[in-house]
């Protein structure tokens, strides 16, 4: 039964329980003897802690998963890059709400970065502000697309966004410009034919409006407790605990059911 469906839940699984659970999944798999899903996971609000910084446990189980592991990630391409150099997985990235892919030595491109640049400037010379630093690091590295603050004029930037065709996304975190077509689903199908593993077959955790369209494509989605409610409508299951403490649950309920 999912954790989501359980409403006398045991606290949120010790890490090195299910560290030490999806070990032994592994081994079993080495042998044919479990099946233990791919995973697709969000970072911000998923990976995280309600005081947004990484949740230490996934350093314990993540890189003991016995199957391929996707971050799917609105942040820029370096950002989930690193962090699954620290985490100690294989780079398989969704970056950018889709714009980039980077899995097993293959980049791609996808949208129309031209476009959402002049967007960006469109939206500066009517007085705008994305509303980050001198440094911008939020947007500094971003191939495709473009991030502002939520103290952002908001309404300006959706009108901006319909006037250059460009989609408007409402992260909970940040405000997004992004090319039409352009989504963390579409570009989980681009990994899962690279990985040659069907995209049905994944699990995903989200918490946005941005992995609503990663939970159609895959064969089983949760929410988080703290996911908004366009999240909440795609998900099969809608977790009654948040951040990385629902994903643990999740990941402990996966391996126990494997």
């Amino acid at each position: 039964m999912p954790p989501s469906e359980t409403p006398d839940d045991p606290d949120t699984p010790d890490a090195s329980v299910v560290a030490a659970d999806a070990a032994n999944a592994a081994d079993a798999a080495d042998t044919g003897g479990t099946d233990v899903p791919p995973l697709a996971l969000d970072v911000d609000g998923t990976l995280t802690t309600p005081a947004h910084t990484v949740d230490p446990r996934i350093f314990e189980v993540l890189p003991r998963w016995p199957a391929p592991v996707v971050i799917a990630t609105g942040k820029a391409f370096p950002y989930p890059v690193a962090l699954c150099h620290f985490v100690g997985i294989p780079e398989r990235v969704v970056a950018e709400n889709g714009g980039v892919v980077c899995v097993d030595g293959t980049v791609r491109f996808e949208g129309d970065p031209e476009r959402v640049r002049e967007a960006v400037a469109a939206f500066e010379e009517r007085g705008g502000d994305l509303g980050w630093d001198g440094a911008n690091t939020a947007n500094r590295w971003r191939e495709t697309e473009a991030a502002a603050r939520q103290t952002a004029d908001e309404t300006l930037l959706r009108e901006i966004a319909e006037k250059f065709d460009l989609d408007f996304l409402d992260t909970q975190y940040a405000y997004h410009l992004k090319s039409r077509g352009v989504s963390k689903g579409r570009a989980l199908l681009t990994v899962a034919d690279v990985l040659d593993v069907d995209a049905g077959s994944f699990v995903a955790v989200g918490d946005s409006e941005n992995d609503a369209e990663l939970f159609q494509v895959v064969g089983e989605a949760y929410a988080l407790s703290n996911a908004d409610e366009v999240a909440k409508g795609a998900a099969d299951h809608v977790l009654e605990e948040g951040f990385a403490d629902g994903t643990m649950a999740v990941l402990s309920d996966l391996l126990n059911r494997a």
